[in-house]
């Protein structure tokens, strides 16, 4: 990535983190530091933990990309498009890939919309390695898949709350519509698996009209780009099934244990917790904020899903603004750690082994 693009990631992601900690009540956060005390320290290092399941998803994806179009025997077309160096075949190196997955993941947070920020971030980094249209393509599958997988922890949640609480009227209403929600969300990327998601993506952005103008000459002037990168995601869905499945798995496995936090969180409070009810509270909550996507860092609505799983789970309110507090704690250090590591990356320098 050019540098003028790579400091202006930084410089942007600088001032909505800087938005963010002026509205924090520093008061609140040293009285909840204090008393979470070490747990903090391990709720911070379990991110550096979580996020090379995220890297790993992401590197089995690239690399099964390029396995892919050595057996089509696709030519790499842009390649001479972007400057008319040769691009080299060998793997991207997983540290490299780690400190990408962290910055992207960083202006995800900090972003409105969110993957209005990482995903482009991802590309452009990825792009003089080997390429855009492969770049894109393994971006967009490793947003499919981290998206895919919460649908998937979302559904699997609802008979773990049938199994371990009781059930009212209301209770079944919700987790009902939440289980249409989840299953027609499922359907959707299985869909965008078999014949592609980049065309059928851009064009729901012209159901907004601020930008339907924009949208529309995208997708004229980049047709035949849009139509190669959806070859390549339904090629690797349909040849690499294998890959499918590990990458899937691996960022099921990683909101498994994301629940991990609330449970650190929670062991200050309780002298014992039940981890079930950790993953309900990271289920209920990571859903409320996803359906407030367009606020950066979701302010509020994180919060909000963070009191209202825990009061559905017989916890006290206090407890939920606690454990919302040291999450957003968490979220503002990786999001500055993020952002530290974009001018840390040097991609000019090769990273492939």
């Amino acid at each position: 990535m050019k540098r003028k693009y790579q400091n202006g990631f930084f410089i942007f992601g600088i001032l909505l983190l800087a938005l963010m900690l002026s509205q924090l009540d520093f008061s609140e956060v040293w009285k909840g530091l204090s008393r979470a005390g070490y747990w903090f320290f391990a709720v911070v290092a379990l991110w550096a933990f979580l996020y090379l399941f995220n890297t790993f998803t992401w590197y089995v994806i690239v690399k099964a990309s390029g396995e892919g179009r050595h057996r089509d025997g696709q030519s790499q077309s842009d390649a001479d498009e972007q400057g008319g160096k040769a691009r080299r075949e060998g793997k991207v190196a997983f540290a490299w890939l780690y400190k990408i997955t962290v910055s992207g993941f960083a202006l995800n947070y900090a972003t409105p919309g969110g993957l209005m920020g990482g995903e482009p971030y991802r590309i452009m980094e990825l792009s003089p390695k080997i390429g855009t249209e492969r770049a894109s393509s393994s971006v967009i599958l490793f947003a499919m898949t981290h998206i895919f997988s919460h649908f998937w922890f979302w559904l699997l949640s609802i008979p773990l709350y049938i199994v371990t609480h009781h059930v009212s009227f209301f209770m079944a209403c919700l987790l009902s519509a939440g289980g249409v929600f989840c299953c027609l969300g499922i359907w959707f990327f299985i869909s965008g698996y078999r014949k592609g998601l980049a065309n059928r993506s851009i064009k729901l952005l012209k159901l907004f009209r601020p930008i339907r103008k924009w949208a529309v000459g995208f997708i004229e002037g980049h047709k035949s780009q849009l139509d190669h990168i959806d070859q390549q995601i339904a090629a690797l869905h349909k040849q690499s099934p294998k890959t499918f499945f590990l990458a899937f798995f691996s960022e099921l496995s990683c909101r498994i244990l994301s629940a991990l936090e609330v449970y650190f969180i929670l062991l200050v409070l309780y002298p014992r917790v039940d981890y079930g009810s950790c993953i309900l509270v990271i289920a209920f909550t990571t859903l409320f904020a996803n359906l407030l996507f367009f606020m950066p860092l979701q302010i509020g609505g994180r919060e909000g899903g963070f009191m209202m799983s825990v009061k559905g789970l017989s916890m006290t309110v206090s407890d939920g603004i606690f454990v919302a507090l040291i999450v957003r704690i968490r979220e503002l250090i990786w999001t500055a750690i993020g952002l530290l590591l974009i001018k840390m990356n040097r991609s000019e320098k090769s990273s492939t082994t």
